[in-house]
């Protein structure tokens, strides 16, 4: 079983007990500095406190990591372009992708546009870093023979719903994150038994996932509610993860051949889908609609829905 290590305090402080280039991968879920209520605390830092809470905290990440890891940033728009410069130019850590998550439901505005997106900073410590793209692809949206049958590159354009207050894996924090948010940065980033660092652990999505994924996981948190709040997730029986990139329950067109389509099919929940039960029936849906095919009635489906 993983170990999964939570932490009651703050993060600074937290940060500089972990031995140095130790870490996977980080992923932080900082305060935007919005003045969120957080339980025992409120995020509302002056501009220039908060960028230099920013620049501890972020220094500290980059000391931990290993020089193949990578460090993963969730940041609203008001100081993402702060954060990407104290990455870069202050840090010199190496720039490797700026993801949008677009989300279908946010905040509604009648004077000008409402906002549909949160932006994540992909930066490694060198330009030699872990990265399983085989673990992440998507699938294809048409089945050709020159393409890769595994699938594709998810891209850096993220489709994830909110986890919304009617979702079963709701936690009373004002912003838990997708499950299958953290499920791709920590599959794309990390190894089975690696380490995965949350500074700012809320409602505890990363230390579920690394539960789930079989990483080690170390997760920091001020409020010890909220410390509570992820002990008892980490307790619950796990039926899949609360979020999916709706790609995922995709059948590629062009699969009339019987005998690719039979060997896509036999992949495929094994592929996307592994972690993800609450998929199946949408993708089994799509695939006896398009190609006539009911999966129940593969026994080698069968066996790979066994898997769960």
């Amino acid at each position: 079983m993983p170990k999964i290590d939570l932490r009651c305090g703050d993060a600074v402080d937290l940060l500089k007990e972990i031995e140095s280039s130790s870490i996977d991968v980080v992923i932080a879920d900082p305060p935007y500095n919005l003045g969120k209520n957080y339980g025992n605390n409120h995020d509302l830092k002056g501009f220039d406190e908060y960028l230099d809470f920013t620049k501890s905290w972020l220094s500290e990440a980059k000391r931990v990591l290993k020089p193949e890891g990578t460090i993963y940033v969730f940041m609203g728009v008001r100081f993402i372009s702060y954060l990407y410069d104290i990455m870069d130019r202050d840090l010199g850590l190496f720039f490797n992708s700026w993801i949008v998550w677009h989300y279908t439901q946010g905040l509604g505005k009648t004077k000008g546009f409402s906002p549909r997106h949160d932006d994540i900073l992909m930066f490694t410590k060198s330009n030699k870093f872990t990265f399983n793209l085989d673990n992440v692809r998507v699938p294809q949206k048409y089945y050709r023979s020159r393409n890769n049958m595994r699938g594709a590159n998810p891209g850096d354009v993220w489709k994830f719903s909110h986890v919304h207050y009617c979702n079963p894996n709701r936690q009373n924090h004002p912003t838990q994150k997708p499950e299958g948010i953290i499920e791709r940065m920590v599959m794309a980033s990390s190894n089975e038994n690696g380490i995965v660092l949350d500074p700012f652990s809320g409602s505890g999505t990363t230390m579920r996932v690394c539960q789930q994924l079989n990483r080690n996981a170390v997760g920091f948190e001020l409020n010890p509610d909220y410390i509570e709040m992820t002990n008892i997730r980490l307790r619950e029986p796990f039926s899949g993860f609360d979020s999916v990139d709706p790609r995922m329950e995709r059948v590629p067109n062009d699969l009339r051949k019987a005998e690719i389509r039979d060997e896509y099919l036999e992949n495929h929940i094994n592929w996307f889908l592994k972690n993800h039960e609450n998929a199946l029936e949408i993708f089994k849906k799509a695939v006896n609609e398009k190609y006539g095919v009911s999966l129940s009635s593969n026994s080698k489906e069968i066996e790979q829905e066994e898997l769960f």
